[in-house]
């Protein structure tokens, strides 16, 4: 996914453990939802979460001492992070929940928009205290940074709404299905319609393009009849469609998002971790994914991978 499944670098099969490093996150992919002109699906405010003293005490001073928490994001990821429509402004179901946890730990967030494939480089080199940029967690990215987990995506099948063609993730051979370029439902895709002609079946008719807009686009307009995406994505093509896509069936090839931070800091990730948990359990994680739309993709419990 756009680790979201994010847009700058590829999320493709990545058989040299940087690339998978440095490709976007969730399922795995690239999985941008287009960059910036959106709108939250719901304006309600999300009131400022409560300085917690203790975890706040358990952040490291060179973090602590300008009050703020810089965190590197990049801003091409809608729903997750993205820039509204003056522009400039960075807002997102990540930025929001970033937000929350900052002010959990008495500190104010500045997100500054980056390249995605220079955020984790840009922690390691102090440029940025943390990441927040649907990063999937996985093995080669915890061989470099801690990881606390505050979300799980995957997959998601969307069609139009009523699904007049019935299409179901069994029987896409023959059918058009639309997927954006560079993430990893191109690598799902490509697979399934090799399995379609192993068995004598017709191919899956497939469009790919640039941005995930354009792919919600030419399902609305009836030139494919699905889609696979994020499931965050595919959840927030739901919203700003207005209920003229919906989700079939549940996200598969799960994995979870993690805020990214540098190693060797001592308590930080578990401030990070106790922050994300405090939120969940005072109910302001839901209030943020119900903002945006992305319930699906809740965590009960966040974990720190390092």
């Amino acid at each position: 996914m756009h680790a979201r499944t994010r847009t700058t670098i590829p999320c493709a099969v990545a058989a040299a453990a940087l690339a998978a490093l440095l490709a976007g996150c969730g399922a795995g992919g690239n999985g941008s939802g287009g960059t910036g002109g959106g709108a939250a699906p719901s304006s309600a405010a999300i009131p400022a979460a409560a300085k917690d003293d203790a975890l706040a005490a358990m952040v490291p001073q060179s973090v602590a001492a300008d009050g703020k928490l810089v965190v590197g994001t990049d801003a091409s990821y809608a729903p997750n992070e993205f820039t509204a429509p003056d522009g400039v402004t960075i807002i997102g179901m990540d930025v929001d929940l970033g937000t929350a946890v900052a002010q959990k730990l008495g500190l104010t967030p500045e997100f500054r928009n980056s390249a995605f494939s220079g955020i984790i480089p840009g922690i390691e080199g102090g440029k940025y205290e943390a990441g927040i940029s649907s990063f999937t967690i996985n093995p080669e990215r915890v061989q470099t940074a801690d990881m606390v987990s505050y979300y799980t995506a995957g997959t998601s099948l969307a069609v139009k709404a009523g699904n007049p063609d019935g299409v179901t993730l069994d029987n896409l051979c023959g059918k058009a299905v639309g997927v954006q370029a560079g993430t990893v439902q191109v690598e799902d895709i490509a697979a399934r319609t090799k399995a379609c002609t192993d068995t004598g079946k017709p191919a899956i008719q497939v469009t790919e393009l640039q941005a995930q807009t354009d792919v919600t686009l030419a399902l609305t307009s009836n030139r494919i009849v699905a889609m696979l995406a994020d499931s965050p994505v595919a959840a927030y093509a739901v919203t700003t469609t207005q209920g003229a896509v919906e989700v079939v069936g549940e996200p598969y090839a799960t994995s979870p998002y993690g805020v990214v931070l540098k190693k060797g800091q001592g308590d930080y990730p578990k401030a990070v971790q106790g922050a994300i948990q405090a939120l969940i359990t005072d109910g302001t994680y839901k209030a943020i994914l119900d903002k945006w739309n992305v319930a699906n993709g809740a965590i009960s419990t966040s974990e720190i991978a390092s």
